[in-house]
């Protein structure tokens, strides 16, 4: 399958004689010639903000039928309930109005092939320890069952009735739910 992100073999970050980066901005120059201000603010048309893993492999928009407004999107590796994904749904309940949460996590995923010792291996490689932890896990499930747990018992959000955890099948695209419990 070819995307606009396929990158000739061998290449990593020259294409056609600039970088990534150059490529992207001038896309975006393509893409602002023919941009119309929607005339939107940053409130979610749908009242929802989805938390996933940032893994390339998901176009959250097209697997769950959204458009540009519909949601707050929060993506880290994992798509794992930190401290700063708090303070993103914090803001986006508490200022934005959204009231409805929705955790993907997707089969496959990178945090279940490594460890914690990956901050050690960091600290030995760079001279300093990550303050973060990796949040690796083996059983991604489990993992979303955290993820819905740490959501629902945050002091910070007002609106924890509404959260949903799902696993993502990167090979059929079918969205699986996790029972809570």
């Amino acid at each position: 399958m070819t995307t606009s992100a396929s990158v000739p073999t061998g290449s990593t970050a020259a294409i056609a004689g600039g970088t990534v980066t150059d490529r992207l901005v001038e896309a975006n120059e393509r893409y602002a010639d023919a941009f119309t201000d929607p005339g939107m603010d940053a409130r979610p048309v749908l009242r929802v903000a989805v938390v996933a893993c940032m893994d390339a492999r998901l176009d959250l928009h097209a697997a769950l039928g959204l458009e540009l407004g519909d949601c707050h999107t929060i993506r880290n590796a994992g798509g794992v309930v930190t401290d700063d994904v708090i303070r993103s749904l914090t803001i986006s309940q508490r200022k934005l109005g959204t009231r409805s949460i929705v955790l993907i996590h997707h089969t496959g995923c990178g945090l279940e092939a490594i460890t914690e010792d990956f901050r050690t291996e960091l600290e030995m490689e760079v001279g300093q320890r990550p303050a973060w932890a990796v949040e690796a896990f083996r059983d991604v499930d489990q993992d979303v069952r955290q993820s819905m747990q740490r959501v629902r018992t945050s002091p910070f959000l007002v609106h924890t009735d509404d959260v949903r955890g799902f696993v993502f099948d990167v090979k059929t695209g079918l969205l699986r739910e996790v029972d809570p419990a």
